[in-house]
């Protein structure tokens, strides 16, 4: 063992390991610990050095350590009471990462050993050096030629939700690449992505992450990557030899090709899960500071087992100080935040002006970004869709839900139906936000595909190994007479076609639109509609080319460059909105299928299958009429203005011009520019 290296008191700030002129500094926040140990490990994983931490100023505990290195392998140790009930759990066995790890030597595998205490309750004093990741002393720098944010206009976003690994598995590529970061930036993956005419890639987690207890015990894994170890450490599953340059690099390379970047990031909870569970970073640390508890126990808002207190000082600076570096040294241009409302809380309930949410949006580099938020958790009083400040957009399930169920043929559904393809002002109150504000969705990761939701009745999860309990029961989905895959034509036709109604009513809605990756490939769960541990062909996207595939890519390019020539339909700017009252106004005209305005009566038809609407620009250029019908009878609708220069921008199949009327031989969708 070489002699102990020399320490000097250091600096508070930056937290993390950072690389000095003589050494490094480290400094790590706990404000309950009474002592905290630097454990520094060689390349062989042997421990060969604890010091104790030599200075402690307003709970962040610092100093600077002479003669290491870039690449040192290092870990803490923390000392102090041991008392569950008051949610302290300082453990000096337990090896601890860095929560500002820039780095780490592996994975996290669950273990028994990790808890700090025993299923009875008492001290568990393995040590658990053996089982940590180590992190690891690391300067990451913006490339050189990284790009500034990606300029998209609102009125353009189109949102594509892409799981790293499931996107490039199959992809025809070299084999180290599937499946990795560096393959979704394949000629193949980059070429896909530009030929669907989408402007924003949103990454599903990339963060470092552990497979829960119950999936280890049931020999699955997880998959989605909703259950993080670090905040700033992309995940070593993604990568072929380093996985901070090559989720840079992936990042990097989207950029280059034209694409916005997102991650999906969990602030919410972590892998630590339940307090008799893993200890292996903040639970170790400082649990009573960084996890929300009440009376002696967690608060589990998130179903996870536990929460992030949002409402501290040191979590707020955390979270924000992870952002910051995603966007500046990573080079992401936004976030998804998963769970969100529990990044509103305060000290239990939500509100739009706490901590977290008030830190972002005054940030001038966050606030610059693209924020997405998905607006519940299961909390009390967790359901916000509409209720954050603005500054995020929100994930839209009241879009989703009327939709599907419009689709589907319920009733009592045509006035929900046209609030929420104008944009949902209901929830995106007019004067305030914009409808852009909403992000549209008919398809999600946690859900049915797009080709299950056509395609099953019933939900099929008894791969995930709990007795098909898990995952949604009511899906509003419909199989057209036979439940899963079918040699039936005229099944195959039905599902196809409403498969493209529902693109075509996503991508011709007013607001933001996100679609589910493979969407585009009709790819099959084999109903699966929960599936977070299916790391196998159910989730990895298929890439066998047909008739159908090339459709639906071809109908959501169409549809996308449709939405760009035509931005009113995306956002229309309504007289009796105060937020375009510098504007001028555009024109909104509802029409029934006779060709006359929509009546009383017609709104309050509970089984009205047929909806339209006249989109006149200000400036009376252009006038495009959108039509909505869901019956599968043929209808002759005449034109909302006759003339024979009608052009037939889009539609479905089975709909077209005939005698100066506009024919449906089933149920679909038409977009007419009129004169």
């Amino acid at each position: 063992m070489s002699l102990a290296p020399l320490v000097r008191t250091g600096n508070a700030f930056p937290l993390g390991a950072t690389v000095t002129a003589d050494g490094v500094n480290f400094a790590v926040a706990s404000e309950d610990a009474t002592q905290i140990y630097l454990c520094l490990f060689n390349d062989n994983d042997e421990e060969e050095h604890v010091i104790p931490f030599a200075s402690h100023h307003r709970g962040i505990w610092h100093m600077e350590v002479l003669n290491v290195h870039e690449g040192q392998r290092y870990g803490f140790r923390a000392e102090g009471i041991f008392s569950p009930d008051k949610q302290l759990m300082f453990n000096r066995h337990k090896l601890l990462i860095d929560p500002y790890a820039k780095s780490l030597t592996g994975t996290l595998e669950w273990h028994p050993d990790l808890s700090s205490m025993y299923p009875d309750g008492h001290f568990n004093p393995i040590d658990t050096a053996h089982h940590i990741p180590k992190s690891i002393v690391r300067t990451v720098s913006r490339p050189n030629d990284a790009l500034i944010r990606a300029s998209v206009k609102g009125a353009e976003r189109c949102l594509y939700e892409l799981h790293i690994k499931g996107f490039s598995k199959n992809l025809d590529i070299a084999p180290k690449l599937k499946g990795t970061y560096l393959g979704v930036i394949s000629d193949q993956g980059i070429s896909h992505l530009k030929e669907l005419g989408i402007t924003t890639i949103q990454l599903m987690p990339c963060f470092a992450f552990a497979t829960e207890k119950h999936l280890h015990q049931l020999g699955l894994q997880n998959y989605w990557g909703y259950n993080p170890i670090n905040f700033f450490t992309p995940d070593h599953r993604y990568a072929v030899n380093d996985p901070v340059l090559e989720c840079q690099t992936m990042i990097l390379g989207l950029k280059k090709a034209g694409f916005e970047v997102l991650i999906d990031v969990v602030y919410n909870h972590t892998a630590e899960s339940e307090l008799d569970q893993s200890t292996f970073s903040f639970r170790g640390l400082d649990n009573a500071r960084y996890y929300r508890h009440s009376d002696g126990k967690y608060l589990n808002y998130t179903g996870c087992g536990n929460c992030i207190n949002t409402y501290h000082p040191a979590t707020v600076r955390l979270i924000c100080d992870s952002m910051r570096y995603w966007v500046e040294i990573m080079g992401v241009d936004g976030f998804r935040f998963d769970l969100g409302v529990d990044l509103g809380r305060e000290h239990h309930e939500f509100s739009a002006t706490s901590p977290l949410l008030q830190a972002i949006l005054q940030d001038p580099i966050l606030s610059d970004t693209c924020l997405v938020m998905e607006p519940w958790d299961i909390g009390p009083n967790g359901y916000q869709v509409g209720n954050f400040p603005r500054g995020f957009l929100e994930c839209n399930d009241k879009y989703r839900d009327t939709v599907r169920r419009f689709w589907r043929g319920d009733e009592d559904i045509i006035g929900e139906f046209a609030t929420r393809f104008m944009g949902s002002r209901d929830v995106f109150h007019k004067g305030y936000k914009c409808a852009l504000h909403s992000v549209n969705y008919i398809s999600y990761h946690d859900g049915y595909t797009l080709h299950d939701l056509v395609s099953y009745h019933r939900r099929h999860n008894h791969a995930n190994m709990e007795n098909n309990r898990d995952g949604h029961g009511d899906n509003i989905s419909q199989n057209f007479g036979a439940e899963g895959p079918t040699k039936d034509k005229r099944i195959q036709s039905q599902r196809l076609n409403q498969q493209l109604c529902f693109l075509a009513t996503l991508l011709l809605s007013q607001g933001t639109p996100h679609l589910l990756g493979g969407d585009e490939l009709s790819h099959s769960q084999n109903g699966n509609n929960n599936a977070y541990c299916q790391d196998n062909q159910t989730t990895w996207l298929s890439w066998h080319t047909s008739q159908e595939r090339a459709l639906l890519q071809s109908t959501i390019k169409k549809l996308l460059d449709i939405r760009k020539a035509h931005p009113v339909l995306a956002e229309v700017f309504l007289e009796d909105d105060p937020l375009y009252q510098y504007k001028d106004s555009d024109k909104v005209e509802w029409i029934s299928e006779t060709g006359m305005p929509m009546s009383n009566e017609n709104w309050a038809e509970s089984e009205r299958d047929f909806i339209s609407v006249l989109f006149t620009t200000a400036n009376l250029s252009t006038q495009l009429w959108l039509i909505f019908y869901r019956e599968d009878q043929a209808l002759n609708v005449p034109f909302a203005k006759s003339s024979p220069t009608c052009e037939l921008l889009f539609n479905t199949p089975g709909v077209s011009i005939q005698n100066d009327r506009l024919h449906f031989s089933q149920r679909g969708v038409a977009l007419v520019k009129l004169p």
